[in-house]
């Protein structure tokens, strides 16, 4: 926002004038002492020396010059970065030079700040890996927040990639980076997260940024606010039932190889022990005080099966014994029961909590910076070719997959009735349309990119559901652009895999460099208003399917010139170089000139900044995207503030890192063009959501402990009379909230999964992944959360009995478990 302040350097008097083209031609020349070539020669600025030498990389000639004749500044050649030896800093040259040469037409030296032109060390036939972060760090609004909103990046999800990610996206943009990273904790955790890269094979580069992507977006991502719902005690589960939407409405999509490592560490097999290890048994079943007589502890566990069973009658309002309804004040030990309508109450002096019957959980909707940069949608629309109902979906993508035509599929484009007039493709569409064949390539991925393409299904290939049929038919699929990304990622296709081998179509693909305009493809009901996109950065592989090498071609966003990453050599390249790149995945980002516009005009309401009383809070994240995005949308506070308008108690400790203070000038002028909000000029703690966690740590702790004492009781009892069976699916959930990993309740036991109808009875299906706990555990958790169906094991037959809530049916079974 305001501009960076300048760097004092004594020496940059002795500075003579030097025009970047000279640089560039001084790049491709030796070191005068040991002849060795570039890249990352480095050039005297002593006025009227014409020394060039090496750097650290070889014998750092240009150190021992600058020590021998005192010329204290020097310039790299290849990312034009500027040392003073003396004051042994980076210096901003062109702050200190004046006007150059009015005869000259070359244009002066830029600020040396082009940083991201460090390369990354190959660490064993990892070139896949540093092309797809080199492309990947040129992206502008991703490297940004692991720039800016580092104090953002937090997780405690393992193996913490975003931390290894940031670290390396630092080392790569910082102004005194060395000549190349090596990025080795980042390799490590991919590795630990997908066994497939591990050891020292090549690998694929698409892959590779969609298990990084998508493990980023695991550990970065935030659910999304819903409204509050005032009817009930306890907001984090009273949400509507789920919306009736594919399975892409706003949740990112992981790639199928890529898993969660929570949902790794908490996969237990079925019919095993409730609990995530051997180790976690101590966790959730704590040792307890053995004082209590069983005669007391039977008492209980009978008040809570007689008042299960007076709920599941439907008795709710009638006596049963105890005023269940009545708040109790007493100096007794408290003692959970639980009431009839399914509330825990606790009997004793401290105030009586009570939660009602959950609804069925709602999907969750989260965000990351992952999906905010990345994520799109496509309409989708399946005709069935039989009764032609049209089925319409809308479908997220992170990245579009595009086939390369072969011979067969250029004819039928050409003789297609559905073929229309080529559209030039910028510099790079024109350089190619006369080469015939190729410009129907460029027709072909231009149609299959922007989604508007027609594909009939042949008989038994690919058939769908038609929903009107009630059977397998084919359809003509049709596909548009419902929103848009900012940044838009691209595959080519270009390899396949035919059962004991592969190839690679090395078939040339052009693509333009800037103005690739998605309008004409756009769903008619879309809102997207930025359509053209310019290229960022593009991988590139060289060689066959089974020997090749990755490199990446990315743009600098501060200098706006385009390199080559080739593992740890960073080379400046034309656009025509890249142009004839054999593309392999294209990254390119939303232009907008008037949001770039927007962005100085805001530049300089700092800089006429007058003395203000308030000052307004905007989200650091927002902020972050109003200087990357080309349509940051609307301010959204919410990321800090809490449904109540307070600071959430759990991100009270980090708040400086959520927030920037901007100027009441700047915040009016900003929420006038984008809306949203709220305006902030004071931060407090939510005492509402403070209260709100305590009720929730008390239900969590009571729900446990009353656990741990049923089952620990089942565990001592020699030969229970009836075994019931529960889903580990649900209880896995349930788990995960009364340990606190996750906020949200279960919904309703469900254990339709492990259920199979036999003859209208419901029996245990073989192989569910199911527990068996005790009938008191049952009631306990069932008045809670209701569902089922039930199923009981009556473990002294052989042919163990399982019976649903209605009838009784003999099935084999495994012996118990718990």
């Amino acid at each position: 926002m305001p501009p960076v302040s300048s760097c004092d350097c004594p020496h940059l008097d002795c500075v003579g004038e030097i025009t970047k083209e000279e640089l560039i031609q001084k790049s491709h020349g030796q070191c005068q002492d040991c002849k060795v070539g570039g890249p990352n020669l480095w050039a005297c600025l002593e006025n009227g020396c014409p020394y060039v030498g090496c750097g650290e990389s070889h014998a750092d000639h240009s150190t021992v010059h600058s020590q021998d004749t005192r010329h204290n500044l020097t310039v790299n050649l290849t990312t034009l970065r500027v040392w003073c030896y003396a004051c042994g800093k980076e210096v901003f040259l062109e702050r200190k030079l004046g006007p150059h040469s009015p005869h000259s037409n070359s244009k002066p030296l830029p600020l040396p700040q082009n940083v991201g032109l460090t390369g990354l060390k190959n660490i064993g036939n990892t070139c896949y890996m540093n092309a797809a972060l080199q492309a990947l760090s040129n992206c502008p609004p991703l490297t940004q927040f692991f720039v800016e909103c580092g104090g953002l990046v937090r997780t405690d999800k393992k193996p913490a990639l975003c931390k290894s990610y940031q670290k390396l996206v630092s080392d790569l943009w910082h102004k005194n980076r060395p000549s190349y990273v090596v990025p080795t904790n980042l390799f490590q955790g991919i590795k630990a997260i997908n066994p497939m890269f591990r050891g020292y094979a090549q690998q694929d580069s698409q892959e590779f940024l969609r298990c990084l992507m998508d493990q980023l977006h695991e550990e970065l991502k935030e659910q999304l606010p819903e409204p509050c719902d005032q009817s009930h005690s306890i907001t984090m589960d009273d949400s509507p039932e789920e919306d009736n939407h594919s399975q892409s409405d706003n949740d990112f999509q992981s790639c199928e190889s890529c898993g969660s490592s929570e949902r790794a560490e908490n996969e237990v097999q079925g019919g095993n022990a409730l609990i995530d290890d051997t180790n976690e048994a101590e966790m959730l079943i704590p040792e307890q005080d053995e004082i209590q007589a069983n005669r007391e502890w039977q008492k209980e566990k009978n008040m809570i099966n007689d008042l299960y069973r007076s709920g599941t009658n439907g008795i709710t309002g009638g006596s049963t014994g105890v005023d269940i309804d009545k708040d109790v004040d007493t100096t007794t030990e408290t003692t959970p029961i639980i009431s009839s309508q399914g509330a825990i109450k606790v009997q004793g002096r401290a105030s009586v909590t009570t939660f009602s019957p959950p609804k069925n959980k709602r999907q969750k909707k989260y965000r990351s910076i992952i999906s905010d940069v990345f994520d799109g949608t496509i309409v989708s629309s399946v005709q069935c070719l039989t009764c032609d109902r049209v089925s319409v979906t809308l479908e997220n993508f992170q990245d579009i997959s595009l086939p390369i035509p072969g011979k067969e599929d250029l004819a039928k484009l050409h003789s297609s009735t559905h073929q229309t007039s080529l559209v030039k493709a910028g510099s790079c569409g024109e350089a190619y349309a006369p080469q015939g064949w190729i410009a129907f390539v460029m027709e072909y991925i231009k149609r299959c990119l922007l989604s508007v393409f027609l594909k009939g299904k042949r008989v038994g290939d690919n058939m769908y559901s038609c929903e009107k049929c009630k059977k397998l038919r084919n359809g003509v699929k049709f596909c548009k652009m419902q929103s848009l990304p900012e940044i838009l990622c691209i595959h080519l296709k270009r390899f396949r895999h035919e059962l004991m081998f592969s190839t690679k179509i090395s078939t040339h693909v052009s693509f333009p460099l800037e103005g690739l305009d998605l309008q004409p493809f756009l769903a008619k009901d879309s809102s997207a208003q930025t359509t053209s996109y310019d290229l960022l950065s593009v991988i590139c592989h060289h060689g066959t399917a089974s020997n090749g090498h990755y490199i990446a071609y990315c743009r600098n966003d501060v200098n706006n010139l385009w390199y080559e990453f080739d593992d740890q050599s960073v080379t400046e390249v034309s656009e025509a170089c890249v142009q004839n790149a054999e593309a392999y995945v294209l990254f390119y980002k939303k232009s907008n000139e008037d949001a770039v516009k927007e962005r100085r005009r805001v530049s300089g309401l700092f800089n006429m900044m007058e003395p203000s009383l308030l000052q307004f809070y905007v989200s650091r994240q927002w902020l972050n995207k109003f200087k990357t995005f080309a349509e940051p949308g609307t301010i959204s506070n919410d990321d800090f503030l809490c449904l109540h308008g307070g600071v959430p108690p759990n991100k009270a400790t980090f708040i400086d890192d959520l927030v920037v203070m901007l100027p009441q000038n700047v915040w009016d002028h900003l929420y006038s063009r984008y809306g949203g909000g709220p305006a902030v000029n004071h931060l407090y703690v939510c005492h509402t959501c403070q209260t709100e966690i305590e009720k929730l740590e008390k239900r969590r702790k009571q729900e446990l402990d009353m656990f741990v004492r049923l089952n620990k009781a089942f565990q001592e009892e020699e030969s229970p009379v009836v075994i019931y069976c529960i889903s580990m699916q649900w209880f896995r959930e349930w788990e995960g909230f009364v340990k606190g990993k996750d906020n949200d309740p279960p919904g309703p036991i469900d254990n339709s999964k492990i259920t199979v109808n036999k003859n209208g009875h419901l029996t245990l299906k073989q192989g569910a992944d199911s527990g068996q706990i005790s009938e008191e555990t049952w009631n306990f958790l069932h008045s809670i959360y209701g569902g089922g169906p039930l199923l009981t094991v009556r473990p002294n037959i052989s042919h163990q009995e399982v019976e649903s809530s209605q009838s009784e049916e003999k099935i084999e079974v495994e012996t118990r478990s718990v």
